[in-house]
């Protein structure tokens, strides 16, 4: 690199999912008659514990327990990985905020996310929970008045950085954005961070490369700061210049040791290692003993899971009537090979499901609980079995378990697989692939109606009829389909390959 990299502050995109400090969002384009401020704090009373996720789904979210001098910004950038953010009220005094969401969809997969993942604002937890208002709207005193309107600012400060940088999931750029000057700071963003990313590989980062083999891409931009105020040397924060500063509370700085077995590691790239204390050699982790070892030393991404943690989990509130192993297959498919599924014999609305490696266990736990999936609302959550048991030869089990070890249609099975790219939560939008070119726009509606649900918009790939998006009307739908026609075939040796997309038509 040409310049000095002086201090890294990191943020987190997991899939399409962005989680960095300076997010942004589309503006809401609302009046005061649409917009809501509820300030009496009564969705309080409904906290009991740490039991947060309780309540009927609202797009509307109560968020307690905020550190003191937490901003609009941070709070706005806890929503913005999940859809567009339409309205914050901030109640500093009591340490709350309130944040609308465009649709109850998006604070639905919100609120599954964060109740598999604690969120922290300035390595504190905070606490979210499904509001017992169905928007936010003001009223007409001074105080809500100017409330609204800061609010607003915010926001509107938000689009316009969005405007200049790459587009949150379902949102589109104009075409007269301004590409933005060059500052002293960088804003990166992780595509598809299937392993943790320690501050020491931002450190040597090159826009457009894979920190490891076929995933944690890096997208490199010019930000709209003009500086960064880093206060703590540890693994969120580090001023390379001042390496006296102080790790923060419950903020270790990276283990030496660890750091030290990376900087043995050769670069894909023929970079050096940095002259910095505990420097990682970047983009050179190929393989999941060093992403075990990076998920240890980073602590970001996937709390307390590595490559090598339980690859077991226990999902309940199936319906018996309809689940099978296949189907369980399928969907759990999306984000891991699948080894071994396991409907239990005296409780059928439950199954114990194999991954092949703790990543994979902790990205389906946190994409798929709390999804619907044949009407019900599903619940993942991880083992305490290390393996799923096969039956004992000759012993019939009524076909409920069984052994996907040896599928050909893992999708990470392959090193390299654009699959590793292309990992995002469930969504009503769909992306095909595989497509014949017999096979006509009306053919792919007409079977996707048949699954049971409507299909809303459909468009072909413009350069590769081979590809298309699909729209469902609703997530559900969605799910049902990936799981009826993921490798339907249709015709011509072509198998239809489903997956959710991060886009909308």
């Amino acid at each position: 690199m040409d310049g000095v990299v002086t201090d890294v502050a990191v943020g987190v995109k997991r899939g399409s999912d962005e989680l960095l400090s300076g997010s942004v969002l589309n503006s809401p384009n609302s009046n005061m008659s649409s917009m809501v401020v509820t300030a009496n704090g009564n969705d309080n009373k409904k906290f009991k514990g740490e039991d947060k996720m309780d309540g009927a789904p609202s797009r509307v979210l109560h968020i307690r327990k905020l550190p003191g001098e937490v901003t609009e910004t941070e709070v706005i950038a806890l929503g913005l990985p999940f859809g567009k953010v339409t309205n914050i009220l901030m109640l500093k005094g009591k340490n709350q905020a309130f944040l609308e969401l465009a649709t109850e969809e998006a604070a639905i997969t919100m609120v599954n996310y964060y109740s598999a993942v604690t969120p922290h604002l300035r390595n504190q937890p905070i606490y979210i929970q499904y509001s017992n208002h169905k928007e936010l709207k003001t009223d007409n005193t001074l105080n809500q008045y100017e409330e609204y309107h800061r609010a607003q600012a915010v926001l509107q400060a938000v689009t316009a950085v969005q405007a200049t940088n790459a587009p949150i999931s379902g949102t589109t750029v104009s075409e007269s954005a301004v590409t933005p000057a060059q500052s002293p700071v960088l804003r990166i963003i992780i595509d598809n961070m299937y392993y943790p990313v320690t501050l020491d590989v931002l450190h040597q980062a090159l826009d457009g490369q894979n920190i490891y083999n076929a995933c944690c891409t890096l997208r490199i931009d010019f930000s709209k700061l003009v500086n960064l105020n880093v206060k703590y040397n540890n693994d969120k924060s580090r001023d390379y210049t001042r390496p006296d500063l102080p790790s923060g509370d419950g903020q270790p700085a990276l283990d030496p040791a660890i750091a030290a077995a990376f900087a043995k590691e050769t670069s894909l790239l023929g970079l050096p290692v940095a002259a910095v204390p505990g420097a990682l050699s970047p983009l050179a982790i190929p393989n999941a003993a060093a992403a075990a070892a990076a998920a240890a030393a980073g602590r970001v991404g996937m709390p307390g899971v590595s490559a090598g943690g339980n690859t077991v989990l226990l999902v309940s509130n199936l319906n018996e009537e309809m689940v099978t192993p296949q189907s369980l297959f399928t969907l759990f498919g999306v984000y891991g090979d699948v080894q071994r599924v396991k409907i239990l014999y005296n409780k059928k609305d439950s199954a114990l499901i194999q991954m092949a490696d703790g990543n994979q266990s902790q990205l389906a736990m946190s994409h798929l609980n709390g999804q619907k999936m044949y009407g019900k609302i599903i619940r993942v959550t991880l083992s305490k079995h290390q393996t799923v048991q096969l039956p004992r030869e000759g012993l019939d089990d009524q076909g409920l378990t069984k052994d996907f070890g040896n599928s050909p249609l893992h999708r990470f099975k392959k090193p390299g697989s654009k699959n590793f790219q292309n990992i995002f939560p469930p969504s009503a939008t769909l992306h095909l692939s595989n497509i014949p070119p017999s096979v006509a726009e009306e053919d792919l509606r007409t079977l996707f109606a048949n699954t049971g649900g409507t299909v809303k918009a459909f468009k072909f790939f413009q350069r590769d009829h081979k590809m298309a998006l699909l729209q469902m009307s609703t997530v559900e739908e969605a799910i049902q389909a990936l799981i009826d026609l993921h490798n339907y075939n249709l015709g011509e040796n072509h198998h239809l390959r489903v997956s959710f997309s991060k886009s909308t038509i």
